[in-house]
């Protein structure tokens, strides 16, 4: 059974497998061993940092990662992970080992024994199933490909009890299986899309991840109606921060007040539909290859179930022919992003960080954000060039998930340098995690905000509840000491200008650094991502 799925894995196109081995799971490594480097395994010192590193692999990629652990409190270690890759759909396999077969739901207390293991699984996943035999463990694995790259992208799981991976019996494997046909957009849709759309005085669009394969497509719409494109969280980068239609969805707020038409392109489009407000006013679109998506908030006037590539293809042909102009539309956009600029230039020294690391970083460099104080303002000033270049946990919000993502973003895209910035809160969640990066020569570079709390945490209570401060301080290590006992690089810097030679130096080595910054206190960036209803 071990042979059969690890010959499953090897044959979709998994080649590395982020692990933390244990009993129920020891015919699995058993066939890896075997396997003779079909799959290789990247074992971590804790369930979260396999499934984080899985997940920043898939999220850096766009292709399917993969990650196993033990059944019970091993799974449920790996439930944040998993529940941040339905967030920000992500390619994920997670694998959990389970007791024999006979035994599941029967209360006996063994080993790692929970009730009901698969339906936790099936609530953070968008399918998962139990490979009950051996003879099953091809096709089953086939399934759950078959799932993981049909329609919307979201993590699959499968459980793997022991005695199936230790049975033995003949296989035959199984070739991938057809993908689902996408749905398709209507004609009268795409004809209703484009005269909407040429109507429109002053649209806005807003292009999530389900999107970045439609890149191009977003962009030619843009220029051809001359409409500002909003990429939040994992959008960014869909249009090239330098290009002159883009913006940050803080600064795209006040451009929401006037919109008289709204354009949703594989986008949750939570923020401005529900917070912002909406008004008769406005006309909303919505393209999205998960129907779920089309009837969560109140206002829309179209909702498109289709592939955003195909169907804005369609749009795009359809607008050839149609002269508008954009020459206002670009000098209004242009206006409000320099004066943007000059609203947040007091976020210091947040900015000067940022412009350090987007310096040096070369246009597909990795930036992971975890919750932090220099993290939060990257969301609306740090310019992103390219997709998959800027992983953010999105609506999770996984305080602690950046050093294994950024472990696993950097082992999948080899030598594109990977950053991570951290505070010294979240760094702690995954600080034994240094030692994989050592152990397997992962050469990520970990920047630590140092500020001795949960500095959000702390804001918090004392400009929202009466200066109440409580367990928000903290006792931290010498984190250059404690990269050194790891037999890693590791320095402090206390200015931008300082961390520029430094950072400049860790990336062009290749091998895992960390760099703490002690800060104080910052000014806040929340006036500019808690924005208020503005529209009806």
């Amino acid at each position: 059974g071990g042979d059969a799925v690890v010959g499953a894995l090897a044959s979709h196109g998994i080649d590395t497998l982020y692990c933390l081995p244990g009993v129920q799971s020891d015919h699995l490594f058993n066939a890896i061993f075997d396997a003779d480097g079909a799959v290789k395994p990247i074992h971590t010192r804790h369930e979260q940092g396999a499934a984080y590193m899985a997940l920043g692999a898939a999220m850096a990629t766009g292709k399917p990662a993969a990650y196993s652990v033990v059944p019970g409190p091993g799974f449920l270690n790996s439930a944040a992970a998993l529940s941040t890759a339905w967030a920000v759909n992500a390619k994920v396999v997670a694998m959990a080992g389970q007791n024999p077969v006979a035994t599941i739901g029967k209360g006996f207390g063994l080993l790692h024994e929970i009730p009901d293991q698969l339906a936790i699984m099936a609530q953070l996943t968008k399918w998962s199933s139990r490979i009950e035999s051996a003879a099953d463990a091809p096709g089953k694995v086939a399934q759950a490909f078959q799932a993981l790259n049909s329609g919307r992208a979201r993590p699959v799981g499968l459980e793997l009890p022991v005695n199936m991976l230790a049975g033995r019996t003949d296989t035959s494997p199984v070739a991938a299986l057809p993908l689902d046909v996408p749905p398709q957009a209507l004609p009268a849709e795409l004809e209703r899309a484009a005269e909407l759309i040429a109507k429109a005085q002053r649209p806005i669009i807003y292009a999530g991840s389900g999107a970045i394969l439609a890149a191009d497509e977003v962009r030619q719409l843009a220029e051809k109606i001359g409409a500002p494109v909003v990429g939040h969280r994992m959008g960014r980068g869909i249009l090239d921060a330098r290009h002159p239609l883009s913006i940050t969805q803080a600064a795209a707020h006040e451009l929401w007040q006037t919109t008289d038409l709204a354009i949703g392109i594989a986008s949750h489009m939570q923020l401005p539909l529900m917070t912002w407000g909406t008004d008769d006013n406005m006309q909303v679109i919505r393209i999205d290859i998960d129907p779920t998506e089309l009837t969560k908030f109140a206002k829309m006037d179209l909702g498109i179930n289709a592939d955003s590539k195909a169907a804005l293809a369609a749009i795009n042909e359809l607008l050839a022919g149609k002269a508008i102009d954009t020459q206002a539309r670009l000098e209004a956009l242009a206006n409000r992003k320099q004066r943007f600029a000059t609203e947040i230039a007091g976020l210091e020294p947040q900015l000067s960080f940022l412009r350090v690391i987007r310096d040096v970083l070369p246009e597909n460099g990795i930036l992971i954000d975890d919750l932090t104080q220099v993290g939060y303002v990257s969301r609306i000033a740090y310019p992103v060039y390219q997709p998959r270049t800027f992983l953010n946990s999105g609506f999770q919000g996984t305080l602690g998930w950046g050093v294994a993502t950024a472990l696993g973003a950097k082992n999948a895209v080899g030598d594109t340098p990977v950053v991570c910035i951290s505070g010294d809160g979240g760094f702690g969640y995954n600080i034994q995690e240094l030692s994989t990066a050592v152990r397997h020569g992962i050469g990520a570079v970990f920047i630590v905000f140092n500020d001795g709390a949960y500095g959000n945490v702390r804001r918090m209570q004392k400009e929202e509840h009466g200066n109440r401060v409580i367990a928000s301080d903290l006792l931290n290590p010498d984190f250059v000491k404690l990269a050194d006992s790891y037999g890693m690089a590791g320095h402090k810097v206390r200015t931008a200008e300082e961390l520029r030679p430094v950072l400049e130096k860790a990336i062009s080595g290749g091998e895992p650094t960390l760099i703490e910054v002690p800060i104080g206190e910052v000014p806040s960036p929340w006036g500019f991502i808690q924005l208020p209803k503005i529209r009806g």
